[in-house]
């Protein structure tokens, strides 16, 4: 049985990066809204409490069993965590006169405090709170604190509770990590053994033992995820894997046939559909991007539906889905508010009769890189920056036809190849060219021209949630923008997107 640590979240921006730090340990981790905890089994070793935007003071605070679990497994509470334990166990957080937010040092620390162990003093952490915690209960003590906060870590005597009123996931906690092994390693006792290599035994063991002799179909995009996931179920079942690639006239340049021919060097049963047609008929004269993404998505199922009558007797649809698709469409307060339609999380039309399996959901990004290096898939797919499954659609702004699909094709040929070939690619998570509804004047030739402007996109981050815009070298730029518009008909301007996410997107649509 994979033991694992809950992740109860109150709403905070920081939950996922609780995750992500704790995975990093090779503990296996699951977060949960609030209010919708699972029964708790032999296999869940400790619970952390996440902060959250409210104040325990607040009538509509979240609230959960704490006193039903506290007795029975080792807990962490980290800022509202913290506040929410201390306050309904006999003590009193009050708005601060002194609000924390940003750096702090531990000027005290319990240096005896198994949470505590190997963290020196002045300790740099991260405080994000507008509450604090004025008095403890009985049974609690002080194990930090600094010069404004005297509460800023406790410990309820005689249990395995612990709060701190910093936030360890965060790197400018420069002990986080320490304090966070200290909790799962030395206190709860996990064995740090969730690995890649014991994720791919697992996982192929689960499939086989869930999908027998059943046939699987499987859409493949040429991108990551897929085509880890299609790599486990080929472990798994063979040749009862049928791998379906829908060109949809939406790709980038070239990359029906050279993913295609990528697959079949991996020894995956695959079959190529051309139904660029029918999608450039869905999408005329739409224009709203969620009218785009619903048209494609629509047409995919149908195409994808076509192909997969065509394999006889199949019971399962195969999907790429990884965890952050999963926890944005659940919140604390019920279904997520819908920022843009998710081509992998959702139901399936009812005249499929298929059911799900999803080997990778459980996986945030990079641990599906690393466990496809386990897998020993070729870079060049691994390596891939992420693509929208509505594809070139949303990076073309406005109605879609295919002339402007073949002109941002060539733009954004030009932009990764120039990337590739100047040795960033792989120092971007993500990049793209975007075509925009505007026209420019421009001079080309002695000439006045009045055509179309091509943005470059390129981001830096670590699993998508976030990202920063990359700071490529001008030259870089400036050589990109000239092969593009001396070599791309109807294009005189290129521009570059220096926007972050948030507040802006990292695809424009």
């Amino acid at each position: 049985m994979q033991e694992k640590i809950l992740i109860l979240d109150f709403g905070s921006q920081f939950t996922q990066l609780i995750a992500r730090r704790v995975r990093e340990l090779n503990i296996y981790c699951e977060i949960h809204p609030y209010n919708n905890v699972p029964s708790v089994d032999d296999s869940v070793k400790g619970i952390i409490l996440s902060g959250s935007p409210y104040s325990v003071r607040q009538d509509d605070a979240p609230h959960f069993d704490f006193q039903n679990h506290h007795t029975k497994l080792p807990i962490l509470g980290v800022c509202y965590g913290a506040q929410y334990v201390a306050h309904f166990n006999g003590g009193e957080v009050m708005a601060s006169n002194t609000r924390e937010y940003g750096r702090a040092n531990l000027q005290f620390i319990n240096a005896e405090s198994p949470l505590l162990k190997q963290i020196p003093a002045n300790s740099q952490v991260w405080m994000s709170h507008g509450d604090t915690i004025k008095k403890l209960g009985k049974d609690f003590e002080i194990i930090a604190s600094t010069d404004s906060v005297d509460v800023a870590a406790y410990h309820i005597k005689g249990t395995q509770t612990y709060g701190i009123q910093f936030h360890p996931e965060v790197t400018h906690s420069l002990d986080g990590k320490q304090l966070l092994q200290n909790f799962l390693v030395d206190i709860c006792g996990c064995k740090q053994d969730w690995t890649p290599d014991s994720f791919i035994e697992t996982t192929i063991a689960a499939l086989k033992d869930k999908l027998g002799d059943d046939k699987v179909v499987l859409g493949l995009s040429g991108g990551v995820d897929s085509s880890v996931a299609a790599v486990l179920l080929h472990h798994a079942i063979g040749k009862n894997l049928h791998c379906i690639f829908v060109d949809n006239g939406l790709l980038r340049k070239d990359e029906f046939e050279s993913v295609l021919e990528s697959y079949k060097h991996m020894g995956l049963n695959i079959k190529g559909v051309d139904a660029k047609q029918r999608f450039y008929d869905a999408l005329q004269g739409l224009s709203d991007p969620e009218k785009k993404r619903k048209a494609i998505g629509r047409v995919f199922i149908e195409v994808f539906d076509d192909a997969a009558h065509e394999v006889q007797d199949v019971k399962w649809l195969g999907q790429g889905t990884i965890y952050p698709d999963v926890i944005e469409s659940v919140s604390i307060k019920g279904p997520s508010a819908t920022i843009k339609s998710h081509h992998n999380v959702g139901g399936l039309p009812d005249f499929m009769k298929l059911k799900v399996v999803e080997p990778l959901n459980t996986l945030f990004k990079d641990e599906v890189r690393r466990v496809g290096r386990a897998l020993e898939i070729d870079d060049n797919i691994l390596g891939r920056h992420p693509f929208p499954g509505p594809g070139l659609a949303i990076r073309i702004l406005g109605e879609i036809t295919p002339e402007k699909v073949a002109i941002l094709q060539e733009a954004d040929a030009i932009y990764i190849n120039n990337l590739r070939s100047a040795g960033v690619y792989d120092k971007v998570w993500q990049a793209g060219a975007i075509y925009l509804p505007v026209q420019s004047v421009g001079v080309m030739g002695d000439e006045r021209t009045y055509e179309n402007v091509i943005c470059l996109r390129a981001v830096e981050s670590l699993d998508g949630m976030t990202a920063d815009w990359c700071h490529l070298p001008y030259d870089l730029l400036a050589k990109i923008s000239n092969e593009i518009i001396n070599n791309v008909k109807g294009i005189n301007r290129v521009v570059y997107d220096i926007s972050s996410k948030p507040p802006a997107t990292i695809e424009w649509e």
